[in-house]
């Protein structure tokens, strides 16, 4: 793994590199072909101003670079959101607030990511910007592998690639269902997915108003800390429990079903690894997870809310929409006013439920995903692996997902041996205990390490 920021700030202050010379190998790195449709605009320029600013390197991210998911404004760009329909829209007249707060604490912002058509996907494919590759350490385009490269998962696939990689540091996306976390365990780096409310999404392009989550990606947990206290305009108290002061719980209904072996080896190795350490680890059935698939039965909140904003550009470009996610908009033209209230009742007293089950637990852990990157060539667009995109789609995103219809938080950690394709661990509450779920991290990180 290469250095965090905060050891990269270190250095910088010590004397021993400078903010400008880890803008050029960032910007190294991002123009070479691990990177390969990982960007939709590189932003040299703007890095290359920020790290010359004498003072930047005292601030929080010491001018270090940042990437931008293309769902996010940045004055004078366009967001386009990962489509085409939106090329002609006029340009941004401010940053919105999550890039208005990472520039505040001193990034330089390398570019704008690639990332699913208006973030509808946790499979991280794109008809029109192609799909970058997962940086999983198995398949290395510069040495011209004969390996297929597998998928980086959405939606915010570019971010997961430029933190991977080493363009970024950082990699801000945003999280409905696992947009996130799931690139995150794909990659095999830290993804925090705090509580919706603690970052505004203001200039941010919408899929789901309800679901929505703006926070990032990092090579560690404390740059995770870092990059949220920005984010959030607050402070993380650092804890002082040990691990064994954690009472933590494993759910063994619908969150291990499905799983592949990669997966169940390092899962279950992982728990071996933390209960040796003092972990005190629950198995819990926490049954109310398999009431989730009928509770959307009518569709869900993103394709009702998506289609709601999209409703006006499908009159006009349909056409021009990758057609798996207007395949998935348009499920939300049906949704009947009744339905959709129906199901923010059963919602919030599925959310009263789950935190009444979770009284006492400080963490439930469990696979980020249950299965690792599928392989490009199986999920690539295309009407004849529709059917396989589908079923991964759902496989990827469903342990995230509970999380977010929970309106809770969670943090996905790399677990997996070396030589083996990405596993992440999700550790995750319910809403506001993101604190604790942080602090947790910190112990768990080093030991999931240990391979």
């Amino acid at each position: 793994m290469k250095a965090d920021l905060i050891a990269t700030r270190q250095a910088i202050r010590a004397g021993t590199t400078t903010t400008q010379a880890a803008a050029e190998a960032c910007l190294a790195v991002a123009q070479s072909p691990t990177c390969t449709h990982a960007f939709i605009q590189l932003m040299p320029e703007a890095l290359q101003h920020t790290a010359g600013q004498p003072q930047v390197s005292q601030s929080p991210l010491a001018g270090l670079a940042v990437s931008i998911k293309d769902l996010f404004d940045v004055k004078g760009q366009i967001t386009q959101a990962g489509s085409i329909v939106l090329k002609n829209q006029p340009p941004a007249e401010a940053d919105c607030l999550a890039v208005a707060r990472l520039r505040a604490a001193g990034a330089g912002l390398i570019g704008r990511t690639n990332m699913v058509e208006f973030a509808f996907s946790g499979v991280g494919t794109n008809p029109h910007y192609g799909t970058p590759a997962a940086w999983d350490g198995l398949y290395n385009q510069a040495a011209g592998s004969t390996d297929q490269p597998h998928a980086p998962g959405g939606s915010s696939s570019g971010a997961a690639v430029s933190v991977a990689t080493g363009a970024a540091f950082i990699g801000l996306g945003s999280d409905t269902g696992g947009s996130i976390r799931v690139p995150a365990a794909l990659n095999g780096i830290v993804g925090f997915k705090n509580t919706a409310r603690l970052v505004p999404t203001q200039g941010a392009l919408p899929l789901s108003t309800t679901l929505d989550t703006v926070c990032a990606m990092t090579r560690t947990v404390r740059d995770a800390i870092l990059a949220h206290e920005v984010l959030s305009a607050r402070q993380v108290p650092r804890g002082q429990r040990p691990l064994s002061g954690y009472r933590l719980a494993v759910v063994t209904s619908l969150m291990q079903d499905g799983m592949d072996a990669t997966v169940t080896q390092a899962f279950e190795r992982s728990l071996q690894i933390l209960r040796s350490a003092g972990a005190r680890i629950d198995e819990i059935a926490l049954t109310e997870l398999n009431e989730l698939a009928p509770m959307m039965s009518t569709g869900g909140f993103s394709p009702a809310e998506g289609y709601a904003w999209h409703r006006e550009l499908l009159d006009q470009e349909s056409e021009h929409y990758d057609p798996r996610v207007l395949q998935r908009l348009m499920r939300g033209s049906g949704m009947k006013a009744h339905e959709y209230m129906d199901l923010v009742q059963a919602r919030r007293q599925w959310i009263r439920r789950v935190e009444a089950a979770l009284v006492g637990y400080d963490a439930v852990l469990s696979p980020t995903t249950p299965i690792t990157a599928p392989k490009i060539s199986a999920v690539a667009p295309g009407a004849e692996r529709d059917a396989e995109f589908f079923r991964v789609n759902g496989l990827l995103l469903r342990n995230t997902s509970a999380v977010n219809t929970l309106d809770g938080c969670g943090i996905s950690l790399p677990c997996h041996s070396p030589g083996d394709l990405p596993v992440g661990m999700m550790a995750w509450h319910a809403a506001m205990h993101d604190d604790t779920i942080l602090q947790l991290a910190l112990l768990l990180e080093p030991l999931l390490q240990q391979h």
